[in-house]
């Protein structure tokens, strides 16, 4: 079963947050307190004019209109009320209610911020990341992320972990990031917990420690953040940080495919193909392949090219196995390389073709497919598909045999000896 943890700190991405939701207003509870709030907003109060704004956005009392919630959003924010200039910079970065226009957004996020407001300052540190609206500038980012950081927003201790881990702005400093990752986490942060779980797993800013790094996934995972769910199940599939369970390593990779997670669907196929903590059902595997392989899974799409050609949980169906074969292959992934020269070389799903068959052995070959090397000596020994070259056919069976293939090894003395 390919259940193998990719947990680089570059993973850690996953933590980046932008703040969209709209600033707190008070908001009427009954038709008179409405009409009240709009007075007041009329007579030029910021706060009921912020409150109005927001109901016309969220659509609660009154049919939403964005546009009606720009203009009142507008009104006070122009009276230096902090909440409306973030909700202002939000509807313009989303353009709702208005264009989109970044430059605009970063404006009212600045007014904002300089306020105190830690989703603006969280914001505009992602439009300094990003580049939108300003120029990019990591050190930007890392300034405002530090302040709404220091005021316990968790979006903000995310993105700015996120910078310490990969030396964006900052000194790179594992341990800065464990610091952010760990404040976000105990605030119950869900991506702050994935992501101080990778941190212990990886053992960057900390000493390794596959117990804390399941402790960490869990708490994440029981929140249905679907990359701790998968990892959580790696971690019990491997029997690392907890005891071997191939029930639970399928229970929690599961619950991340339901929620689309492409690498966890196709492990859930390898798992229903292999049996491991599942009844072997080769028409399941071929569902959760199919589901990994429609999402560009080049693994998920070479196992379903593979279903296809063998006719093992589905119909056999050369014309559909070359399908999938050649998308995989598409993203340079040798297995699918090989396979494909082999349906030309064979005529399976496609008119017979050795030329074909040679590029695509050549792709997997020089990539160190030993099988692909092996069939590459054939074909110049053969002369198909290339032109016979007894020194071109030796040399790959040499290497054939150095990637651990016997016959390229016993090919490869063949010809060297003359018999």
């Amino acid at each position: 079963m390919d259940f193998r943890m990719k947990v680089s700190m570059r993973k850690i991405i996953m933590g980046v947050m932008a703040c969209f939701g709209l600033g707190q207003a008070a908001l009427a509870e009954s038709i008179s307190d409405f009409k009240n709030m709009l007075r007041a907003a009329e007579q030029g109060d910021p706060e009921a004019q912020l409150s109005i704004g927001a109901m016309y956005a969220n659509g609660q009392g009154i049919s939403q209109d964005h546009r009606l919630a720009v203009q009142w959003f507008h009104k006070a924010a122009e009276q230096e009320n902090a909440q409306a200039q973030f909700n202002l910079g939000v509807m313009y970065q989303l353009g709702q209610g208005v264009g989109q226009d970044y430059v605009q957004a970063a404006e009212w996020y600045r007014k904002a911020a300089e306020q105190g407001d830690t989703g603006a300052q969280n914001n505009l540190g992602m439009l300094y990341q990003n580049g939108q609206g300003v120029s990019q500038d990591y050190a930007q980012a890392a300034k405002w992320f530090h302040r709404a950081a220091d005021q316990e927003n968790t979006a903000a201790q995310l993105n700015l972990g996120m910078l310490y881990a990969n030396g964006q702005g900052v000194e790179q400093d594992y341990a800065q990031a464990l610091k952010w990752f760990r404040r976000a986490a105990e605030h119950g942060d869900a991506a702050g917990q994935y992501n101080l779980g990778l941190a212990y797993a990886n053992g960057r800013g900390v000493r390794q420690n596959d117990a804390q790094a399941v402790q960490w996934f869990r708490k994440a995972a029981e929140q249905g953040y679907a990359d701790a769910q998968y990892n959580l199940g790696l971690m019990y599939y491997k029997g690392e940080g907890v005891r071997q369970d191939y029930i639970q390593a399928v229970q929690w990779v599961r619950r991340a495919a339901e929620q689309g997670y492409a690498k966890a669907q196709y492990n859930l196929g390898v798992a229903y193909e292999q049996g491991p903590g599942v009844h072997q059902d080769y028409a399941q595997a071929v569902q959760w392949y199919r589901k990994a392989a429609e999402q560009g899974h080049a693994q998920a799409q070479v196992n379903l090219g593979l279903a296809y050609a063998d006719g093992r949980g589905v119909r056999q169906d050369y014309t559909q196995a070359v399908q999938w074969y050649r998308k995989a292959a598409a993203q340079r992934d040798a297995k699918a390389q090989y396979n494909l020269g082999v349906m030309y070389a064979d005529g399976r799903g496609v008119r017979q073709d050795y030329t074909q068959a040679v590029q695509w052995f050549r792709k997997a070959a020089e990539q160190g497919d030993a099988k692909a090397q092996y069939n590459l000596g054939i074909a110049y020994e053969s002369g198909r598909g290339v032109r016979q070259d007894s020194a071109l056919a030796q040399e790959w069976y040499g290497k054939a045999c150095d990637n651990g293939d016997q016959k390229g090894c016993d090919n490869y003395r063949r010809l060297k000896l003359g018999y």
